[in-house]
């Protein structure tokens, strides 16, 4: 039922908001349908229209509202409600509600918050516990987003053509976003949120199905399941990270791991390449390898190095070195490395020091690395990532320094 009120949410939400307008007075009304719903279809069990019976109650609190307000200012409004489906419109508008969530007066935080609330029907109590902020702050900042959306006056429908592929893009970015947060939370106890991955799925599918001769949506899928398929590998029983290298892959999804490999086939090369595409292809090498010894790491060296020209930047930087580095030795991956020193744009990320750490330890540098290993773990808020990188700090410390 929980997976069928998420499922609806977006779709009740958009027929709302194209009849009525009002994003956020609609998108209160649909959450008191879903509260409505949670409450009394597991008693009298779920109707034959279920999307009918939310649209019907979200509208009738929707015009409640409207009445209300017009009688405090006495004017009616000319709003009528019938409790039939046939109110509904037969059209989809989950894309034009993406489009909407995305929309560039918000902020990053903003556009995921909005989308799992508006499209994801999360509440804002499970948004909040995701993202470690208080239930306030996430409250405001959805109430934030939605004023910023009515101030804009841009109204609820498709963007003008010149601006799709932009909205498109963020809109992919946003899921994305979502979905990393999930793999590895920024910050708490847990390495990750199968909650959260789950949803980012879930919307990639969505956004799939909505555009399926879009090979760019077609790659992020794909990299989210070939990335989520090693998920139940990445931690032990006491929740200890365990890296790439050491994970047991029989426990890696084939299931996933196949839908994937098939959506990266059926994407590359019929369309613009994109860089979601480019990290499912690295993805799957990674996958389909059978030990670490067998990744063929000079395949994925020559993808970073694509994807490095076509979507530049500090992170791709990073994995580009650790490719480097495999394929042809530590000390090369710390010369590519030194190319992030001083880029402000990766200052205090922890991850840089914990790559420099690994490179140092491979290159037998065990002092200098014992000392990047306890930098990392001193800028990381997630406390499994803490752990594991004090962890190795010990180790090196008790192997001692091969100078000494």
């Amino acid at each position: 039922m929980e997976m069928l009120l998420r499922e609806l949410a977006p779709q009740v939400l958009g027929g709302l908001v194209r009849r009525y307008g009002q994003f956020d007075a609609a998108e209160d009304a649909v959450q008191e349908a879903l509260l409505a719903a949670s409450l009394q279809w597991p008693r009298e069990g779920i109707p034959d229209n279920p999307r009918g019976w939310l649209s019907a109650v979200a509208a009738r609190r929707l015009v409640d509202e409207f009445r209300s307000e017009s009688a405090r200012r006495r004017r009616e409004a000319d709003v009528t409600l019938t409790e039939t489906a046939a109110e509904v419109p037969d059209s989809d508008d989950t894309l034009d509600l993406l489009f909407l969530c995305a929309h560039p007066a918000l902020s990053g935080p903003s556009q995921l918050a909005l989308t799992l609330r508006a499209v994801g029907g999360l509440t804002t109590g499970e948004i909040a516990q995701a993202f470690l902020v208080p239930e306030s702050t996430m409250a405001q900042r959805i109430s934030r987003a939605k004023q910023l959306i009515r101030r804009s006056g841009r109204g609820f429908a498709s963007p003008p053509e010149a601006e799709r592929g932009e909205r498109l893009r963020v809109v992919r970015q946003v899921l994305y976003l979502i979905f990393n947060e999930g793999y590895t939370a920024s910050g708490g106890p847990a390495l990750q949120r199968a909650e959260l991955t789950a949803e980012a799925i879930r919307l990639a599918r969505m956004l799939r199905k909505l555009l399926p001769g879009d090979t760019e949506t077609g790659g992020l899928l794909a990299l989210m399941l070939l990335t989520d398929a090693r998920r139940t590998a990445r931690s032990d029983a006491d929740g200890n990270l365990i890296p790439l290298d050491s994970q047991d892959r029989s426990l890696w999804s084939k299931e996933q791991i196949t839908e994937g490999v098939a959506l990266v086939s059926a994407s590359l090369g019929r369309g613009p390449l994109g860089p979601y595409q480019i990290q499912a292809a690295i993805a799957a090498l990674h996958d389909e390898a059978p030990s670490d010894a067998e990744t063929d790491w000079p395949q994925i060296l020559a993808l970073y190095e694509v994807l490095e020209k076509i979507s530049p930047g500090p992170v791709v930087t990073l994995n580009r070195a650790v490719a480097v580095a495999r394929a042809q030795g530590p000390l090369a991956g710390l010369a590519v490395l030194a190319d992030l020193d001083g880029d402000a744009r990766m200052e205090g990320n922890h991850r840089v020091e914990a790559v420099r750490a690994h490179l140092l330890e491979r290159a037998g540098f065990r002092a200098e690395a014992h000392a990047a290993f306890t930098r990392a773990a001193t800028l990381t808020a997630s406390v499994p990532e803490r752990r594991y990188l004090q962890r190795k700090a010990l180790t090196l410390l008790e192997q001692g320094n091969p100078a000494e």
